[in-house]
Order: C-alpha cells, then sequence, then structure tokens
C-alpha cells in the first residue's frame, strides 16, 4: 500500500520572506495635500454626515472646501446642529447648498430657523440619541431598531413639520412611526441612516487613516465616520503609522478614505469662567434671583453620594455647587462625558471640552470620554440614576413639554431620550411655578407638544415640591417659606392632594 503524500510544511523563515516582498510595493497613504484635493470628486445630490457638537469637533477646514464649492448642492446633511451664522455649517445653509437638514437643534441659528419657517429648507427634527443611533446602526449594517425615545410624542405620530410653504402653512408633515411593545413597555421604529460622504474632525490621524479623538471631540464623529462610503478627515495632527499606540486608536483605518491637515483655528461658541454660584443665579430683579436660588437649593437635596447624574441646562447646571457636605455625584453630559467638572478659570477653557449647553468646562477626576451613541447608550438604558431638567409645562401625570412654543423652534435636543426610561432612572424637573405672565406652568393636561409622557416623579418650583405618580397624580410634599396651600393652589392648574406630613422648603 502505497505512503500518503506528506503535506508540504514550510518553515516560517519561508513565510516571513514571502510576506516581507509583498510589502516591498509603495505604502498606503491616505493624506491629501489640501482639501479642495480630498473632496475633488464630491457631488451632490447626496447625504452627508458631518461631526461636531456645537463647535466642538467640527471639520471646519472640509466644510469650508465644500463652501468653496458651488457646484456641490442638493445636500442632505445629518449634523447635530447647523453651526452658526457665517460659521460651519451656517456657511452651507447662506449658500443654498444644503436643501434639508436632519438635526435635533436650531438653538441660536436664525438663518437656519428663519429658513425653515420660511419655506427654504427642510428640517426632519430628530431626537440627539436618535440620530446617534441612526448613524451607528448603519454604520454596523443594521436597517432600522427601536427606540423609546420619542414614544408619545409629535416625533411618533408625524405632527412634525418638515417643510414650509412660503404663506406659513405646512407643505410636508413627518413621517408616523411604526410601535411595538417589548417586556410591557412601548418602542418606536426608527430606520437607520446611511450616508453617503462623512466629513469629520479628529486630533490625530496617520497616512493609513488610524485616528485618536481629543477630549469631548468624538460627540458624533466616530459613528459617522464609520457610517458613511467615503470618509473624509481633517486631523489638527498627522502623525507617523506608529505613533497612536494600538489601543489608543478611537476610529480604524477600514473606515477612513481620506486624511488631511486641518488649517482653520478652533472657536469657542460660549466662553464661560467659573464664578461664585451666587453670581450664576441672577436673573434680572433681585426677587427673581431669589427665586431661582431656592430652587436650586432644593434640588441639591435629590442628590445621593455615588449617583451618576444628567443636568439640564440652566438651574440644573447650578445645583451641585450647593452638594450636601460628604456627597459625591458623577456628572454625564449627552456629548460623550462621564465626570463633567466645573467651568473653567480664565486661560484654562478648551474648545474641545464643552458641556450639553456649548459652554467651557472641566473634567473631574477620574473623567472618561466616549462617543455620543455611547452616551445615550447609557441614558436609554437606564444606566443614568437621575436626570434634572427645566420645563415649559408638566401635566398632573408627569407629561413633560420643554422643546417647542407655538411660534419658536429651538429643537428636541436630548431631552427625549433622558426621559425615555422613567422606570430606571428619576426625572425632576426644576422651574418656576408660572410663566413671566403668571400663568400656571403645572397643567391637567400639557397644551404644548410633549418631550415624554408620563415621565416626571418630582417638581421643584420657587413656591412647592410635588411628588408625581403616572397614575395618582400630584401631591404637594413642600411648600415654600411663607407661601400658603391656598396660594399654590390659586397658581397651579392641575389638581392635586396635599400630604398629611407637609413641610416647609428648607
Amino acid at each position: 500500500m502505497a505512503r500518503p503524500t506528506p503535506a508540504v510544511v514550510r518553515p516560517f523563515a519561508v513565510w516571513r520572506r514571502q510576506f516581507s516582498a509583498s510589502c516591498t510595493r509603495p505604502a498606503v497613504d491616505k493624506r491629501c495635500n489640501s482639501a479642495s484635493e480630498a473632496i475633488k470628486d464630491m457631488k451632490g445630490p447626496a447625504t452627508v454626515l458631518v461631526g461636531g457638537f456645537g463647535f466642538s469637533g467640527v471639520p471646519n477646514t472640509l466644510i469650508n472646501a465644500v463652501r468653496d464649492r458651488p457646484d456641490i448642492k442638493d445636500l442632505t446633511v445629518v449634523s447635530n446642529n447647523a453651526g452658526m451664522p457665517g460659521a460651519g455649517l451656517g456657511q452651507l445653509l447662506e449658500t443654498g447648498q444644503i436643501s434639508k437638514m436632519i438635526a435635533s437643534f436650531i438653538g441660536e441659528n436664525k438663518v437656519f430657523e428663519k429658513m425653515y419657517l420660511s419655506g427654504d429648507l427642510s428640517l426632519e427634527l430628530t431626537p440627539q440619541g436618535t440620530i446617534a443611533e441612526k448613524c451607528a446602526a448603519g454604520a454596523a449594517g443594521v436597517p432600522a431598531f427601536y427606540t423609546p425615545a420619542a414614544y408619545g410624542t409629535i416625533v411618533q405620530t408625524g405632527e412634525l413639520p418638515v417643510r414650509y410653504n412660503k404663506d406659513g402653512t405646512v407643505a410636508e408633515y413627518s413621517k408616523p412611526k411604526e410601535t411595538r411593545e417589548f417586556n410591557g413597555k412601548a418602542y418606536i421604529l426608527e430606520e437607520s441612516i446611511f450616508g453617503d460622504y462623512a466629513l469629520i474632525k479628529v486630533d490625530k490621524a496617520d497616512r493609513l487613516g488610524n485616528c485618536q479623538f481629543r477630549k469631548a471631540q468624538n460627540n458624533f464623529n466616530e459613528a459617522m465616520a464609520k457610517n458613511a462610503k467615503y470618509t473624509i478627515v481633517e486631523a489638527d495632527h498627522i502623525v507617523e503609522v506608529g505613533e497612536i499606540a494600538p489601543e489608543e486608536i478611537h476610529l480604524q483605518a477600514i473606515y477612513v478614505n481620506k486624511v488631511i491637515q486641518s488649517t482653520e483655528k478652533k472657536q469657542i461658541e460660549k466662553l464661560t469662567f467659573a464664578k461664585d454660584p451666587s453670581e450664576m443665579l441672577q436673573a434680572g430683579s433681585g426677587e427673581a434671583t431669589a427665586r431661582r436660588e431656592r430652587i436650586v437649593k432644593r434640588a441639591a437635596k435629590e442628590f445621593r453620594d455615588g449617583m451618576y447624574v444628567n443636568l439640564g441646562i440652566g438651574m440644573p447646571l447650578i445645583a451641585p455647587s450647593y452638594l450636601p457636605e460628604g456627597v459625591e455625584v458623577f456628572l454625564q453630559a449627552e456629548n460623550g462625558i462621564l465626570g463633567l467638572g466645573g467651568y473653567p478659570q480664565p486661560g484654562e477653557e478648551d474648545p474641545d471640552l464643552i458641556n450639553p449647553g456649548k459652554e467651557t468646562v472641566t473634567l473631574s477626576k477620574g473623567a472618561s470620554l466616549f462617543g455620543s451613541h455611547e452616551s445615550f447608550g447609557m441614558i436609554r438604558a437606564g444606566r443614568i440614576d437621575l436626570t434634572m431638567l427645566g420645563a415649559l409645562q408638566v401635566s398632573q401625570y408627569g407629561d413633560l413639554a420643554n422643546f417647542m412654543l407655538p411660534g419658536k423652534v429651538k429643537g428636541v435636543g436630548g431631552a427625549m431620550d433622558l426621559v425615555a426610561n422613567p422606570e430606571k432612572t428619576k426625572v425632576i424637573v426644576t422651574m418656576e411655578h408660572t410663566d413671566k405672565k403668571g400663568n400656571p406652568k403645572i397643567l391637567s393636561q400639557c397644551s404644548f407638544p410633549l418631550t415624554g409622557p408620563r415621565c416626571v416623579s418630582k417638581i421643584i418650583t420657587d413656591l412647592a415640591v410635588f411628588e408625581v405618580s403616572t397614575t395618582e397624580g400630584l401631591t404637594l410634599v413642600e411648600h415654600a417659606e411663607g407661601v400658603s396651600v391656598e396660594e399654590i393652589r390659586s397658581k397651579t392648574e392641575a389638581p392635586f392632594k396635599v400630604a398629611a406630613d407637609l413641610k416647609p422648603m428648607l
């Protein structure tokens, strides 16, 4: 019987020689000499994903190159916001190159708001966390997903205007979302985003396309970079291969097509320095300041040692200044920070380090940084113990309205995600008891569009503290000094019970 032919075993040295020979070809080099060269094949119509949050992590060199190519038009741009007039994406609005925005926030960009309301621009207003997840899911090849964010709101029901006519009437509404229940909780179906191009900002990149972010520069950049068919990166520093340690690469080369050197100076939208808490509370008259101080000091008593907390802009952000002795909390920010610190001293400000209000901040010892998709994953999963935010209106069963006034559009931001899991994350509202005209803000039913249904568990105002049950309604548990139950009733449209052990606010 013939012996079988033995398998050929090649010595390691042979494999090594062959591998070395294959590497003698010209090295892979994704660097371009200029932004104009990097975008030379770019054209519209196209879906363009643009990283950045406020002015942090915005690829301004690439945006300016697109601005200088008026033939690149009819763009659907996906970005958290659209910069400001004359800055960032605001320039592409002004040149008419953007026909549609998919964004969570208009903010203070009056050009953006005017173009939308006058019918010159389509806007798909989308919760911030949903935008992040749409990009991350698309990057992973997932066409759609269910999320609790925006269930029970006009985002779900399809009542958000996408485009207006010139006469102010609505030309197109958003589409209603499919809903489904999982484990007794309602969710809406969101389709993923699939970008044609991504314009991305990083701190470091090598010629292969490996990238590293700096501080809170990641935000939407990572998920967007991994999503698009063609990703162009601008880097503050272009470094040699190997200079970024393998475990410190945040965006892998496989996702990157071109790399350019950033040439634009970083900007700060809201330069904010550390102040005494009493200065931060000042609001017009001395009486208004006193009301705010009463709310903030009472709100600070809700913090417990070791809590992970997300705070809305305004009064909630001031509350940690009044933390009880010995209580340590960890502040989380939607733009990718766990361990948010206070405002910086003059000279310590950093354009890559801002809070959700676009203000300059610092990091606490032990802080960690990540992308917005990761941040909102923490939020929706209920990893955050408490979220504290302002409101325009709250209903007797805890419905929250805080993103839209009639005739004014600022955006939904991240609030719809923040209140999407009240079973695990306690939602506390801090607000003045009445509006500027003296009208009640605590109502039987909200008249403004909802941010979330039946999500608020406690309301803290300048007059009172209410516990909120989604089935039983309101219970007055504390009253401000010198404020009677009768006065509170006269300024509260919703009915409420009075706790047997009613206490003064301390």
